[in-house]
């Protein structure tokens, strides 16, 4: 099994309260005022130039990011910072956006057919921003808890450590949409290596149920989503599909195919990715 690291990063922890931290330092002040009360003068004010509440040095600004304020975790949640996508649930700091996929590596003729898709789209007022990266999913997003990652990704590994390469192929359009239709996507549907698919979906279904975590759906279809759009836009999509197909139908090296080199599973929870070969 091997781990990466994205660029972005979550905190796991929790600051102290602070008006419990208050009130302790104001009763021991409170305290050594009084035992001072007895003291002569001059070992008063040596008592005091000793005081070490008087030559605290600053926290260093690390560790003061541990803990960031209101206003920061606000940003957040802020979808304007997003490109408009609304979360599917409360961001909290601990918890941790889990799911497991297949990767693709697009080629440069995908690339080039995914322009011209856009393209198509745009001119009929859908304007859909691209995939960041593109793959076919294995699981739903689930929220796993930091402590649950070690024994999340073994289970996993355990249970992948069977399964053995395969490929897959899409070439057919269809649009979706995320349960709470906030977003709607361009996919392109499977073809071939379905009952493949159904294999390794069982598996991480299985460490799923171990978590107590959502597992995929009933009857899933497959698919690489290429591009989105913040809303419910599906029966806009639908209405010129026909026409998208074409594109991908009816070009000069003959009809476009996904080819998806199923190699490797990875589970991406928070900036980490963890990668689980499969058998040759």
């Amino acid at each position: 099994m091997l781990v990466g690291y994205s660029s972005s990063s979550e905190e796991d922890g929790e600051p102290g309260s602070e008006a419990t931290t208050r009130n302790s330092r104001r009763s021991v002040e409170e305290d050594e005022d009084e035992g001072n009360q007895d003291l002569p003068a001059k070992k008063k004010a040596r008592t005091e130039e000793l005081d070490p509440k008087t030559s605290r040095l600053p926290l260093p600004g690390c560790f003061l990011s541990m803990f960031p304020d209101e206003d920061d975790e606000a940003l957040t949640e802020d979808s304007s910072l997003h490109g408009g996508r609304i979360r599917s649930f409360k961001h909290e700091r601990g918890n941790w956006a889990t799911y497991v996929y297949l990767p693709y590596p697009p080629e440069e003729e995908f690339e080039e057919l995914l322009e011209e898709l856009l393209s198509a789209l745009g001119s009929r007022g859908l304007n859909l921003t691209k995939q960041e990266e593109f793959h076919l999913s294995l699981s739903q997003t689930v929220v796993l808890r930091h402590h649950w990652i070690q024994p999340f990704t073994q289970s996993l590994q355990a249970g992948l450590s069977n399964c053995r390469r395969f490929a897959c192929s899409a070439a057919t359009l269809k649009v979706y949409s995320n349960a709470e239709r906030t977003r709607t996507f361009l996919g392109m549907e499977v073809s071939t290596g379905h009952a493949q698919l159904l294999d390794l979906v069982r598996v991480v279904d299985k460490t799923m149920t171990e978590f107590r975590l959502d597992t995929f759906y009933k009857e899933p279809s497959f698919h690489v989503s290429l591009a989105w759009c913040v809303g419910d836009q599906m029966e806009k999509m639908k209405e010129i599909l026909q026409e998208l197909q074409s594109l991908v139908d009816d070009r000069d090296e003959g009809p476009f195919l996904l080819r998806l080199s199923c190699a490797e599973v990875r589970c991406r929870t928070g900036n980490k990715t963890f990668r689980f070969p499969l058998k040759l």
